[in-house]
Formats: structure tokens, C-alpha cells, sequence
């Protein structure tokens, strides 16, 4: 009894990974969202396209692409920071060790959580004085402030993720960078291995 007691985690490690759940799940649900309107934009601009060929353009339609795209992008930028999808380039970093990067990770981690979060809340300032306006959008005369609110619904997930991601403790690696690297190296050594080799048969 006493060493399972020992071995359970502090309530703050506990609140910890809850949070850390909760901003996963979050960032699932808003990367689902983008992928219905990247099919919408996608069905969108077919059928724009089939009746332009037939003489019947779509009025308005730059304006729902461009609101659906920028939606899109921004509802998968946390989904994106969560299985480490965006570009990265660790030329320097990965000469260090274990515990010096994982500092200059954290640090990185700190940075994106400041930026995220001043550019939700400007965002949501200027969904605000949208609505308040009442401006409409110059060809189909629609409310636009939704779709900032929406982009900014998909910074402040994002600004989640790095929020969790900073909770990481400097003193260990980041098991998922050097799981991705060490795929990439077998990639890499698949693809030598499988092209033809010059004077052979």
C-alpha cells in the first residue's frame, strides 16, 4: 500500500496531464472542423470551376475560399504542434545534449505560447470591432467577424498545445523528435538500398 502510494503522482502532475488531455482532445476536435472545410472548399471550387465552363460563375466566390482556407489553416495549426508536423530544422540543436536542448526547447515552447496568445487576443479585438460595426463582406453583403472568431478559436488551440508542451521538464529529450529522426535515417536507408546501383545487371 505504502508503495503504491509512493508511486501515484503529486495532484499538480495529475491536473498537469489533465490539462494536457483536455488541449489533445481540443486540438482533435478543431483539426476534424478543418478537414470538413477543406472538403467544403475543395467541393466549392469544383463546382465554381464546372459553372464557369457553363456560363454561371458563383458571385462571391474568392470570398468563401478565402474565408474557408483561412478557417481551415488556423483550426490545424495545434493539431499540426501536436504530432509535430510543422517544418523544423535542428542543424544546431541536435549537436547538443540531452538536457541543453530540451532548455532550448522549452524556451522555443515559451516564445510560441507568448506569440499564440498575443495574436488570439488581437484577433479577438478585431472580430470585435467587426461585429460591432457590423461590416459585411464587399460582394455576397455577409457578417465576417464568424470566420476571425474562427481563426482565432484556432490560434488559442495552438496557443494550448504550447502551453502543454511547455510544462516539459528541461532535464529529459524529446522522445517524439528523436523517434521522427530515427524514422527519417530508415526512410533514408530504405530508399539507398532500393535504387538501382550504377554497373550492375
Amino acid at each position: 500500500m505504502w508503495a503504491a502510494a509512493r508511486r501515484s503522482p503529486p495532484p499538480g502532475v495529475r491536473v498537469m496531464r489533465r490539462l494536457e488531455q483536455l488541449s489533445a482532445l481540443l486540438n482533435r476536435a478543431l483539426a476534424a472542423v478543418a478537414g470538413l472545410l477543406l472538403v467544403g472548399m475543395m467541393l466549392f471550387t469544383v463546382a465554381d470551376m464546372v459553372l464557369r465552363a457553363l456560363g454561371r460563375p458563383v458571385a462571391g466566390s474568392y470570398e468563401v475560399i478565402g474565408w474557408l482556407s483561412a478557417a481551415a489553416m488556423a483550426l490545424a495549426l495545434g493539431y499540426t504542434q501536436l504530432h509535430r508536423g510543422h517544418v523544423s530544422i535542428d542543424l544546431v540543436t541536435a549537436r547538443l545534449g540531452g538536457r541543453l536542448r530540451a532548455a532550448v526547447a522549452l524556451a522555443i515552447d515559451v516564445v510560441a505560447l507568448a506569440l499564440f496568445g498575443a495574436v488570439t487576443a488581437y484577433v479577438v479585438r478585431y472580430g470585435v470591432v467587426l461585429q460591432e460595426s457590423g461590416s459585411l463582406s464587399e460582394t455576397l453583403k455577409a457578417v465576417v467577424h464568424p470566420w476571425v472568431y474562427a481563426v482565432a478559436l484556432g490560434a488559442g488551440g495552438s496557443r494550448s498545445r504550447c502551453s502543454s508542451r511547455s510544462r516539459a521538464r528541461p532535464g529529459a529529450s524529446p522522445a517524439p523528435r528523436a523517434r521522427t529522426t530515427e524514422q527519417r535515417r530508415g526512410r533514408t536507408r530504405w530508399i539507398r538500398s532500393s535504387l538501382p546501383r550504377w554497373g550492375s545487371p
